[in-house]
């Protein structure tokens, strides 16, 4: 979808524009379904990066302490809780600037994946960079899909991060696809970026080819010792304006409310899976934030009428085996 269709979505009154996105959503996923993901930081801390938003950094002041690589049987054991708990997606995330094949922390990494796998649910990794060989390996090993947000606007994002470029994320998020795992990435509100901003990552993300299997929504947590530690919280109607645009314009990803979910009401949670959320972290931490309690989780979805969505280890990003026509947004 192109900017200038996205503005003029964007320009449509609050409940025309929810109409619409709720009429893509109910065509492609009719199910009364949310998926359940959980997030584990298995190396928390110490990362190279400067991004602004980041309590990971090494090179700002915060209360997040830098940790080595959990032990794998820890790891699993987080796993199987979470299996047990109700989620079907796993992800793991490590405060990497990447990992190189032939390392030993990135040999770690594929045992620990082989053996996540094994428990059925969906593997999910964020490490950082990845090149051809180290993509090929991740997927070999067992996971389906790979997080890499690409967080803004390209013009923007020279203002948040400098120790890598907008390009380089493309470059890794291309590296995923070819391996043949699913991409899931998406952007963070609250950065400081336009309305503008906002638009240009959602047409970057919904050109890509395969379109991405998961789109992650996040309103940043401003955390003290960041660059962005002042940070104005985001509108809650702005929040509901890009889950409905994610959803028009990649109609088959599942959208994920992800980090800022904590300070959402029930009220206001319930218009985002209205208006085309249908994947949510769960859990009680993401990586170095709160979220909201599981059982407080399961009980907003008993309330809707909603169910945990089932696994799907065959794993196929939307576009590339699915053939059945794009929902025009426009139409």
């Amino acid at each position: 979808m192109q900017f200038d269709e996205l503005k003029q979505l964007y320009s449509l009154p609050f409940f025309d524009l929810i109409q619409r996105s709720r009429k893509v959503h109910e065509e492609n996923w009719p199910q009364n379904e949310v998926q359940l993901c959980t997030l584990l930081s298995i190396k928390t801390g110490g990362c190279s990066e400067d991004c602004s938003y980041c309590a990971q950094s090494a090179r700002y002041t915060t209360d997040v302490a830098a940790e080595r690589l959990m032990e794998k049987d820890d790891i699993l054991a987080r796993a199987r809780q979470a299996l047990e708990n109700g989620s079907t997606r796993f992800c793991m995330g490590a405060a990497w600037k990447g990992v190189k094949d032939g390392t030993k922390r990135f040999d770690q990494v594929l045992d620990i994946v082989e053996s996540v796998s094994e428990l059925g649910m969906e593997v999910c990794t964020t490490l950082g960079e990845l090149g051809p060989v180290e993509a090929a390996k991740l997927k070999e090993a067992g996971v389906t899909a790979y997080n890499h947000n690409i967080d803004t606007s390209p013009e923007h994002y020279t203002n948040i991060v400098s120790t890598h470029t907008f390009q380089d994320r493309l470059n890794t998020l291309r590296h995923v696809q070819d391996a043949g795992m699913s991409v899931c990435s998406g952007g963070i509100l609250g950065l400081g970026e336009t309305t503008d901003d906002r638009l240009k990552m959602l047409e970057i993300l919904s050109n890509f080819n395969p379109q991405p299997e998961s789109v992650p929504i996040n309103s940043l947590v401003p955390i003290p010792g960041t660059p962005l530690a002042e940070s104005q919280g985001v509108d809650s109607f702005e929040v509901v304006r890009m889950i409905a645009l994610a959803r028009i314009a990649i109609p088959r990803a599942k959208v994920r409310l992800s980090a800022g979910r904590k300070q959402m009401s029930e009220e206001l949670q319930t218009l985002c899976f209205f208006a085309g959320a249908n994947s949510i972290f769960y859990g009680d931490k993401l990586l170095t934030t709160g979220n909201p309690q599981s059982q407080a989780d399961l009980a907003l979805l008993k309330k809707l009428g909603l169910e945990p969505q089932k696994p799907n280890r065959a794993l196929a990003a939307p576009g590339a085996e699915d053939t059945r026509p794009l929902t025009p947004a426009l139409a």
